[in-house]
């Protein structure tokens, strides 16, 4: 079983002039729902509110086959909003979230290890450990601590988002705290060279492995990625919009690596799931999409 940890969000993405389309979405919870469609058990582990938006989204979780059983509901809190501009197929997002439930989700240590148990991988992201604050970064931690102890291992993407944290120093101590923890590092190149002053990939990856993580891939946009001491390179593609495309590597590069595939194999095909999912509008490229990469069984 894969957990993912974090925030849904209600999507509203442009599909014509002035038209948006409503989804959910999220980093973490993107990720999951590209896992599940990859043929991998999957739950998802938040707070939502108790109102009939959160209803539709516990509803989505259970449609796309994701275990809604780590999802709590908080009566005094609704689920955040954001909206998509694209600069054509570059995006930027626009944020509702202050009343999100989800900032509440590390705050009972009991939930969290029930949310965990049995978790043979554990995905969580910077925008979680944002969210969540200083105590509920504490407790999050050590709930991934002592699921580690059980033997599941913890994948995490930083996904620097600035406007989230209060400085960069609170920034840089909650990560180094989150990779104390985590087996696999997820990291884009221009959030580590903005908040680390990495020089390249490839001193991203070792600057990481000095930390003692064990398996790093190093994503770099439409670029290549660095993996175990080699580039890989990304599929060329014309994008219509770049949402979810980190998600979606993400997922692509964790479905591989649990079906036996080598890191620059796993990253190979990470590619080109998101080579696929920014050909579409909004974080979730069509399921049949999808569907038609998968791994599921495959062995390397």
């Amino acid at each position: 079983m894969i957990v993912g940890v974090g925030e849904a969000m209600v999507e509203f993405a442009p599909v014509e002039a002035g038209l948006y389309a409503r989804a959910f979405a999220g980093d973490t919870l993107n990720t999951c729902w590209y896992l599940a469609k990859l043929g991998q058990p999957t739950r998802y582990l938040t707070r939502v509110g108790a109102d009939s938006l959160s209803d539709a989204f516990v509803a989505f979780l259970r449609e796309s086959g994701i275990d809604a059983g780590a999802v709590a509901r908080d009566p005094e809190r609704t689920m955040g909003l954001y909206l998509i501009e694209l600069d054509g197929a570059e995006r930027r997002f626009l944020y509702w979230r202050d009343s999100s439930a989800a900032r509440r989700l590390a705050d009972d240590p009991a939930a969290l290890d029930a949310g965990l148990a049995g978790a043979e991988l554990i995905h969580v992201s910077g925008i979680t450990l944002a969210i969540v604050g200083v105590e509920g970064r504490r407790g999050l931690v050590a709930a991934l601590a002592r699921a580690r102890a059980k033997g599941a291992k913890v994948s995490f993407d930083p996904n620097l988002r600035r406007r989230l944290w209060p400085d960069e120093a609170t920034a840089r101590e909650a990560q180094a705290a989150m990779y104390a923890v985590a087996d696999i590092a997820l990291p884009s190149f221009d959030d580590e060279a903005s908040l680390w002053g990495d020089s390249s990939p490839a001193a991203t990856a070792a600057r990481l492995t000095a930390l003692g993580v064990a398996e790093i891939v190093v994503k770099n946009g439409a670029g290549a990625a660095w993996v175990g001491g080699a580039e890989v390179a990304a599929a060329r593609v014309e994008a219509r919009d770049t949402t979810g495309a980190g998600d979606s590597f993400n997922a692509g590069y964790l479905a591989a690596r649990l079906c036996g595939r080598s890191p620059g194999e796993a990253c190979g095909f990470a590619h080109r799931l998101a080579g696929e999912v920014v050909r579409w509008p909004g974080a979730l490229a069509p399921a049949e999409v999808v569907a038609a990469l998968s791994l599921a069984g495959a062995r390397a």
